[in-house]
């Protein structure tokens, strides 16, 4: 079975080496792509000098969404069965890949995803973007009839055909919150892990209490366009 771990990166050359040899320790199965998403330092450079990493290097920063489509459709492309997608920052922690891996192997979820919310004692954004999360999980919740606690984490794992129909018809513009929407529409399982977290060590977030704000805004306005317009195309 081919793994493939998708790490989408953006001015992260002070924590993309120490991300690739965590994986690479933990997972060396696994085959790992770095989206290096039109940084302006060395992340680019620095993964490819670990030689543990095959390095996609973007022209231009497209957002989180186009990153992770130039994954899913790379993944696709080389026939992988299963995708980890684990950000570039060093705050999810490579040896918990495995508690993704499981509902993905047993043949429990299509979709799993690691939160950060059901692990007591774990570490938490500050309280404006733990406002936003809990605010959008709860939407998500509502709307899928599935307690969603977790709903932008970026730490996930994908079957095969959750990745397909991704690739065909899911929207870019936010895809924590609407492959969620998508995918339960369509009747894919999703299944939540709790996970630990640590806080990043190199570099600084870009999510500002403004840009916070500003990104419930449009997570809501999203949400509620991909309502209407998610198609149903898996066969009952």
């Amino acid at each position: 079975m081919k793994i493939l771990a998708i790490v989408p990166a953006y001015n992260e050359a002070k924590n993309i080496e120490r991300v690739i040899n965590n994986i690479a320790k933990e997972e060396p199965k696994i085959d790992i792509v770095i989206i290096n998403d039109g940084s302006d330092d060395e992340t680019g450079l620095i993964a490819e000098k670990t030689k543990k990493a095959t390095v996609i290097n973007l022209p231009h920063n497209l957002g989180i969404g186009g990153t992770i489509q130039t994954g899913f459709k790379f993944a696709e492309r080389k026939n992988y069965d299963v995708i980890i997608r684990i950000d570039g920052d060093g705050q999810h922690q490579s040896e918990e890949i495995k508690k993704l891996l499981k509902p993905i192997m047993d043949k429990e979820a299509d979709l799993v995803i690691g939160s950060r919310f059901l692990n007591r004692g774990n570490s938490y954004p500050n309280l404006i973007r733990r406002a936003v999360q809990k605010i959008i999980s709860s939407l998500i919740s509502l709307i899928t009839w599935q307690k969603i606690t977790d709903s932008t984490s970026g730490f996930r794992c994908y079957a095969k055909e959750s990745i397909s129909f991704l690739n065909k018809y899911c929207s870019i513009d936010y895809p924590e919150v609407e492959e969620i929407i998508f995918l339960k529409k369509n009747q894919f399982k999703i299944k939540e892990v709790g996970v630990s977290t640590k806080n990043r060590e190199e570099g600084v977030s870009s999510f500002t209490t403004i840009k916070s704000l500003y990104y419930l805004l449009r997570v809501i306005l999203s949400i509620f366009i991909n309502i209407l317009r998610t198609p149903i195309i898996k066969k009952r």
